[in-house]
């Protein structure tokens, strides 16, 4: 789910080292567009916090550029975007769906299940390599095996707002230097 194609999967293999390098976490690479005018997004964070503010797109966007120059991997012209994953972001590890329980999500498999191939629910955590889902509507908690998933986002919610603004605020906290007082 972090990259679509076979081509945003090779992409990834040549860009995760880097990124983790420079401390930062992969969430998803999409390249997209034809022949001309190609894009390449890159969503990702900090893997200690989830955070990925203006400095460190900037940042891990000279990384990956250095990367990207020596090797060439895309043919012709492309433009790289880094960027955070947001507050709705996309859930495309198995561990964004434990970090995120108790959030609303929406599901969409790669396969129908139970007649249908989307889902929106409460995330309830994890189970071996399947994602439990407390779908609207349903009296028992869903299984859904990872491997089935195609898109999984966060829906926004006012829990959702407040959880990033608790997270805002403890970086704010923290990146403030203390007062002494004599």
């Amino acid at each position: 789910m972090r990259g679509k194609t076979a081509e945003d999967l090779k992409l990834l293999e040549l860009i995760d080292p880097v990124a983790e390098a420079a401390g930062y976490g992969i969430v998803r690479l999409r390249l997209m567009g034809g022949e001309h005018a190609r894009r390449l997004q890159i969503m990702a964070e900090r893997p200690s916090d989830g955070d990925m503010n203006v400095e460190d797109c900037a940042r891990l966007s000279r990384a990956i550029s250095e990367v990207m120059d020596a090797d060439d991997p895309i043919a012709g012209e492309y433009t790289l975007e880094v960027s955070s994953p947001g507050v709705d972001r996309p859930l495309t590890r198995l561990a964004d769906f434990a970090t995120y329980e108790g959030h609303e999500a929406r599901v969409e498999l790669d396969r129908m299940a139970e007649g249908r191939k989307r889902f929106k629910g409460v995330l309830a955590g994890v189970e071996e390599l399947n994602v439990a889902l407390d779908i609207d509507g349903e009296a028992d908690t869903a299984l859904i095996p990872f491997a089935w998933i195609a898109e999984a986002k966060l829906v926004l919610t006012d829990n959702l707002m407040k959880r990033g603004a608790d997270i805002r605020a403890a970086r704010l906290q923290t990146e403030q230097p203390q007062q002494t007082s004599e």
